[in-house]
């Protein structure tokens, strides 16, 4: 019942304007405010900064440095069998498993459609229909960095403008077609695997989206949906570094049919570990 009100709370609340705020306030440089606020964030989180590439909290002159901050060499070493798909992100594995037709599982009780969460675009759903997904939600805690599970080519990004509900447990078990409704950033890259896409979900106060070949794309947030193609000039190898969330929220990855297996230890509520083996060819 508390997650059910907890949910509900999210149509009421101004959620554009409430991400306008914090993104802004995130981004300044306030000296010892933004000292105090991440202090204060490492605290409430019980954040490791051993693993950081700067571990003092007076060494990111903004909160959204901190947030966006790189781990040490080597924090995440990264499975290098052969054959492996790794992880993307640190978080929690929410909901994995095939792809039903054109269906896939946002919590239980609560399905969404494959059209709708790549905006109807007809080459992806030819490439991903009765395929493979993963579902890894980055909590505020977590570090907020994705990475690439496998060596990759870019052919296309995509923007979708949309709403900015939370994507935490309470509200995905409460809202139907969360991930489906948000913004988000859809990737799609070519590999030895097949198609894969990275789609990049925004959230309320995630500030922006940025990749490391675009830098931000959102904001802004104009309501227009927008797209680039790419000629092999975007390549990235397994675990390399593909951008940042400034807040916590959910990528989802998405595989063609009959191209790889999830290894069998995976489990719905897995923490996740970027690098850590996620799949393999079949």
């Amino acid at each position: 019942m508390l997650n059910h009100i907890k949910a509900m709370i999210q149509y009421l609340l101004p959620k554009q304007l409430l991400t306008v705020m914090f993104g802004w306030l995130a981004n300044k440089k306030l000296g010892i405010v933004t000292t105090w606020m991440i202090k204060g964030f490492i605290k409430l989180y019980r954040i490791n900064m051993n693993e950081a590439k700067y571990e003092k909290a007076e060494d990111y002159q903004t909160f959204n440095d901190f947030f966006a901050r790189e781990l040490e060499d080597n924090a995440r070493p990264i499975d290098e069998s052969d054959n492996s798909i790794v992880m993307p992100a640190d978080g929690v594995i929410s909901q994995f498993g095939a792809i039903q037709d054109n269906i896939m599982l946002q919590a239980k009780g609560h399905i969404y459609t494959l059209e709708s969460l790549v905006a109807c675009q007809p080459e992806m759903i030819k490439f991903f229909q009765n395929g493979s997904y993963i579902t890894t939600y980055l909590a505020p805690s977590n570090y907020h960095r994705f990475h690439m599970p496998c060596k990759a080519t870019l052919k296309e990004m995509i923007y979708v403008p949309g709403s900015l509900y939370s994507v935490n447990k309470a509200t995905t078990e409460n809202i139907p077609n969360i991930f489906a409704r948000n913004e988000r950033v859809i990737c799609l890259f070519e590999t030895e695997f097949g198609p894969i896409a990275q789609i990049l979900v925004g959230a309320t106060i995630v500030g922006s989206i940025e990749t490391k070949w675009h830098g931000m794309i959102t904001p802004p947030r104009d309501g227009i949906m927008k797209r680039w193609t790419y000629q092999n000039e975007v390549k990235l190898d397994k675990g390399e570094d593909m951008g940042c969330f400034k807040l916590g929220s959910t990528v989802i990855t998405l595989f063609a049919s009959n191209r790889i297996a999830f290894i069998p230890e995976l489990k719905e509520g897995m923490v996740a570990r970027m690098g850590q083996k996620m799949a393999g060819r079949i």
